[in-house]
């Protein structure tokens, strides 16, 4: 059984009774302020067969990383996975495979068009793993259809496909999960704490490290291998011809469908960042890209780069004349906070470095500022899912972190600086500029 009840045939009737959903919201917000956050509603609320019900899936995008979310998911009781999605046969056979195996059944739908999928009337929310060209299209449809979105990072291709990704999950309310899940860590988390509680006093800089990116030779045309509908596989994009090394994980480094390392990663590091600076709701006012281009072969994205983002006083708490983030690949991996009275480095494998070395014990008082504490990051879309509460890395976050690597790669391709103007999400006096704040769309695809 669903979360949520059957929707109608005709989306846009009004339901004559309360529906679970505003329920949940009326509840929450009666209960704003007096119930720990995420806030769960009794399950006894709605019925005696409420304890039963499970949250409906589908998963959209089952390559490596899809899979990867959609095996997660299925370690939860109270999900439950009914269809899987891809444009290549193989990866939506191994996925139903081991939904099936899971459940003991072989109820697992396979779907060749997201769009079959969306159209079941039984889901609550779907996972979306899709190469970023694709990953504003059926974001927007599943949030219009009312779903609630668990999607990886980087959340868009460009900087206007971002924000109609976000006014579309306020417009229909829906629970958003990025797959930034960092967040989730406990020593990001503490890391950021401290920032943002002055423990090294007024912040100047934050240096974000990120990878450095790979090129390949120019590659013959290919095939196209049985069962994998390739031209629905490039979509939106341009057309190119088939060879191995541009579709699945290789799409990345290539600018039609990525923004190579910079983009893959920013998602994760610049969201930090963000995060320490209480800049997650802003942007700089100008970055200044600098960057190593492939001179030929397949890949075009950016190998070596440095991009200085400036932020304008009153952008963070904790930088009250502003402060300039680097981001590079020639810094380490991670996030560098550097104050006027110590620094703070943190890093996966719980990397958590400070000075002076007293700070990583400094306790965070009852009165001081406290960031959302999430130990797991699909556990928390779950529970939001259910309260309807925002999750821990909702998708406004999201925008404004990638929207730094997004301003960075079209600075570094027009060779200038670019004047940035955050609230209206347009470059001051550079017409040039934005024209990069989207992308045309092949055929009839648009958002």
């Amino acid at each position: 059984m669903s979360v949520r009840p059957k929707k109608s045939s005709n989306r846009n009737q009004p339901s004559s009774n309360l529906s679970r959903r505003d329920f949940m919201k009326r509840t929450a917000a009666l209960a704003a302020g007096a119930a720990a956050f995420p806030a769960i509603i009794p399950a006894s609320a709605f019925g005696a067969a409420a304890p039963s019900k499970r949250i409906v899936m589908g998963c959209i995008g089952v390559g490596s990383q899809g899979t990867g979310n959609m095996r997660h998911f299925l370690r939860y009781p109270d999900v439950k996975i009914v269809a899987v999605c891809d444009v290549d046969a193989e990866h939506r056979k191994n996925a139903k495979k081991f939904v099936d195996e899971a459940y003991g059944n072989q109820d697992c739908a396979e779907y060749h068009d997201f769009r079959e999928l969306l159209a079941r009337d039984d889901l609550d929310g779907v996972s979306i793993a899709v190469p970023d060209h694709w990953h504003s299209i059926p974001a927007i449809a599943a949030a219009n259809r009312g779903l609630d979105i668990y999607a990886e990072k980087p959340l868009s291709l460009t900087i206007r496909e971002g924000r109609a990704m976000v006014e579309a999950v306020r417009k229909n309310e829906t629970v958003w999960q990025t797959g930034s899940w960092q967040r989730s860590q406990s020593h990001f988390l503490r890391a950021c704490e401290l920032v943002r509680n002055g423990r090294i006093g007024e912040v100047h800089t934050v240096k974000v490290g990120l990878p450095t990116g790979s090129a390949i030779d120019p590659q013959p045309e290919m095939p196209i291998p049985a069962g994998f509908d390739y031209d629905m596989w490039l979509g939106p994009a341009p057309y190119s011809p088939y060879t191995e090394k541009r579709c699945h994980w290789n799409f990345r480094w290539i600018l039609d469908y990525s923004g190579g390392q910079l983009t893959d990663w920013a998602a994760h590091h610049c969201d930090i960042a963000n995060w320490g600076m209480g800049t997650e709701f802003t942007g700089p006012s100008s970055v200044d890209g600098n960057g190593e281009f492939p001179k030929d072969g397949l890949w075009n994205t950016a190998i070596n780069y440095m991009l200085e983002c400036k932020f304008p006083k009153g952008a963070s708490p904790v930088a009250p004349d502003g402060f300039t983030m680097f981001v590079s690949n020639s810094f380490p991996m991670g996030a560098r906070f550097e104050g006027s009275e110590g620094w703070i480095y943190v890093d996966r494998g719980e990397k958590l470095v400070t000075f002076p070395d007293m700070l990583k014990t400094s306790e965070i008082g009852p009165n001081e500022t406290r960031l959302y504490k999430s130990e797991d990051h699909f556990q928390n879309f779950i529970d939001c899912v259910r309260s309807r509460e925002k999750t821990v890395t909702p998708i406004d976050p999201a925008h404004h972190a990638i929207t730094i690597a997004h301003l960075g790669n079209i600075s570094m391709r027009l060779g200038h600086k670019v004047h940035w103007d955050p609230q209206h999400e347009e470059f001051v006096n550079d017409p040039t500029a934005d024209r990069l704040l989207s992308r045309s769309m092949r055929g009839s695809w648009h958002i």
